[in-house]
């Protein structure tokens, strides 16, 4: 198995259970690995052959702008796309993170971590 990573994708959303983070919005960042079998495209040199990060990033961000109360059913929903959308990719993992979050102290993030396989 091979892998690809998208590190850092920063988004500007309004995720949150509180009526004032649907409000004003936060920042938030999106690390996401995938595992496939990238040999055909390693030697056809063919972007059909391989999973195009372009399209994973296009998935995180859309999936981003879609409000949620909590980040793990945004994280579920970025995994159920990639696998629906990527025959190739067996395995992904990815991470939401929510830059300064409110929760009554000094956090540089809150991070949902989740992982799923075919």
């Amino acid at each position: 198995m091979h892998k690809i990573k998208l590190n850092n994708v920063r988004v500007f959303t309004n995720h949150g259970c509180l009526d004032e983070e649907e409000r004003i919005g936060s920042d938030y960042r999106v690390d996401l690995e995938i595992s496939a079998d990238l040999t055909k495209s390693a030697q056809t040199d063919y972007l059909k052959d391989t999973v195009d990060y372009v399209s994973l990033n296009r998935i995180i961000k859309e999936e981003m702008a879609i409000r949620s109360k909590l980040l793990e059913q945004v994280a579920k929903r970025i995994l159920d796309r990639i696998f629906k959308e990527e025959p190739l990719v067996q395995q992904a993992t990815v991470q939401v993170a929510k830059i300064n979050p409110p929760i009554g102290g000094d956090v540089e993030s809150v991070i949902i971590e989740m992982s799923e396989s075919r």
